[in-house]
């Protein structure tokens, strides 16, 4: 199918699957979830471009809200994400195969450990939390197709409420994403099977992302939290288990 083996395709929609409930709960997670474990599958680049045009495609869904519960913290954010993602692409594009697996794992364990690790009173300010955060989703949009490590942290441990957090994540992610994608075709890296692939798993990703939003409405604000973190941890364990055993 599209070039890719049947075992592939079969790993990804069910990746999808989980990766839409994810993210329709979370706000974020879709390719915390389903990059991790596509590029067990398939080469790491063409999973970080399916991920960035799943990522896209599912945020056109999600414009309505967007408009109505962003915070404006997601602007100048965005602004420094869009500017680092071509430093996190280069980085995807020098690294040996095995390396790009390997810091793709790890980039949700540390979101992970940043999200739940206490920090005592250790404390940043918010212009610069919010700079450290706009690079970080850049840099990990560009190289693992994943910025939501980068902003979960500051979105997380942050004192919006969850509706609004969410939807200020999501806003980041529908500009950022197709930015990603064209810088990725314009040096070659990946294309017209990569989009068809993730065209292939929108499906799976809208049914989980529809369950997600139900998840969603009938959960705590600490809840909330909790779940977005265990999500991230999860994820990572689950990579990092596949690539070493």
């Amino acid at each position: 199918m599209l070039g890719f083996e049947i075992e592939a395709v079969a790993v990804a929609l069910g990746a999808a699957l989980a990766a839409g409930f994810v993210r329709g709960l979370a706000g974020f997670g879709l390719s915390v979830v389903l990059v991790p474990v596509l590029q067990l599958a398939i080469e790491p680049r063409a999973a970080v471009l399916v991920g960035l045009v799943s990522l896209f495609l599912i945020g056109l869904t999600d414009v309505g809200r967007i408009r109505r519960d962003a915070d404006r913290s997601a602007l100048p954010i965005l602004a420094l994400a869009l500017a680092f993602t071509p430093v996190g692409l280069w980085a995807l594009v020098t690294l040996p195969a095995d390396w790009a697996r390997l810091l793709i794992a790890l980039v949700s364990l540390g979101a992970f450990v940043l999200v739940v690790v206490p920090l005592g009173r250790v404390t940043l300010a918010r212009h610069p939390a919010m700079a450290l955060s706009g690079f970080f989703t850049g840099f990990f949009g560009g190289f693992a197709g994943m910025p939501g490590p980068g902003m979960a942290p500051f979105y997380l441990r942050g004192r919006l409420e969850p509706r609004a957090a969410r939807a200020s994540m999501m806003t980041i992610f529908l500009v950022l994403t197709p930015v990603s994608a064209i810088l990725f075709a314009l040096l070659g890296v990946g294309g017209l099977r990569e989009t068809g692939l993730a065209l292939a798993l929108f499906p799976a990703v809208i049914v989980g992302d529809w369950f997600g939003h139900r998840a969603f409405g009938r959960v705590s604000a600490a809840q909330w939290q909790v779940a977005t973190a265990l999500v991230l941890g999860a994820a990572a364990v689950g990579a990092l288990i596949k690539l070493l055993g």
